[in-house]
């Protein structure tokens, strides 16, 4: 009888998931009060994934690419919150992240962080995640999208209809022929966010062409060796984690990049509260911070009908 409950203990123990790792990399201080704030989104991120219930050890290392040399090992996913462009937290450790990469470890750039410049780096994301912000040719206006349909795909689990006023940065420098890859959220970008003038981030006569053409803001990669990348152009607002589609579409990113299944519903989070957003965030709450204006965005966006 002994013998038999040793047994049974053994099975369970056997067939019981091992947890898939997640490191999430913040970047430092940056933008100001409640915006970029990528320690305290990070922060809360990792938050909500080691609550969900799913089979995940979600870790964060804040303030830039971690020191440590074995932060990464084991990693199933690696997700990147930063500030981009040439001081990308990722540039000095290309190479690292390609050896990973080639063994399937699922890339997620969130906000600024898919933007690296172009030539090597910028070939590298785009084959890793399947798109990335490339200067004079993508744009990174502050505008309100509306998000209505969605493919079915798992990272679409549980998002309904929403909008969000944020620097949804468009016109990405996808793959060619879109191989591999699944918009998530599309929105048609107002007339006024294609007449800035030309930069290397404002405006081109490339995306002035486009008038009134959709434009993919979150989208996914599968790669050909198996691995998955995410790209996400929103999250300059801190706030707009309250937002519940906003949150989940993130959070289902993810975990697909880490090679879970994704539950029908989304991966499951609490809404956090004002307190929650306002804690550990970088810069000083101003004196004129109005927080009854942002109790009633955080309304808005979760009861929003199209």
């Amino acid at each position: 009888m002994e013998a038999q409950q040793q047994a049974r203990v053994l099975t369970v123990a056997e067939t019981k998931p091992s947890k898939k790792k997640i490191v999430l990399i913040a970047g430092r201080p940056s933008h100001g009060y409640a915006s970029h704030e990528h320690n305290a989104g990070c922060t809360l991120l990792a938050k909500w994934l080691n609550e969900s219930g799913l089979p995940v050890e979600a870790v964060v290392h804040k303030n830039g690419w971690p020191k440590e040399p074995d932060a990464l090992d084991g990693a199933a996913t690696i997700v990147i919150f930063s500030d981009g462009g040439g001081g990308h937290p990722m540039l000095p450790h290309l190479k690292k992240v390609e050896e990973l990469i080639n063994k399937g470890v699922g890339l997620a750039c969130i906000h600024y962080a898919v933007e690296v410049p172009k030539g090597e780096a910028g070939d590298k994301l785009k084959q890793w995640i399947g798109g990335y912000f490339e200067t004079h040719w993508s744009v990174n206006p502050h505008w309100r999208a509306e998000f209505t349909e969605f493919p079915k795909h798992p990272v679409a689990n549980g998002v309904k209809p929403f909008f969000m006023d944020d620097e949804w940065y468009y016109h990405m420098r996808f793959m060619d022929n879109m191989e591999g890859v699944t918009p998530i959220l599309t929105a048609v970008p107002p007339e006024s966010t294609r007449q800035r003038p030309d930069g290397p981030h404002s405006g081109n006569p490339t995306v002035r062409a486009r008038k009134g053409m959709p434009e993919h803001v979150c989208w996914v990669r599968q790669r050909p060796d198996g691995g998955r990348g995410f790209g996400f152009t929103g999250g300059h607002w801190h706030w707009s984690w309250a937002c519940d589609s906003f949150r989940t579409v993130v959070l289902n990113g993810i975990v697909w990049t880490a090679g879970l299944d994704v539950p029908p519903g989304g991966v499951p989070s609490k809404r956090p509260t004002l307190e929650e957003l306002e804690a550990d965030q970088d810069f000083p709450q101003p004196k004129n911070f109005d927080r009854e204006r942002i109790r009633k965005l955080i309304e808005q966006w979760n009861s929003w009908k199209p």
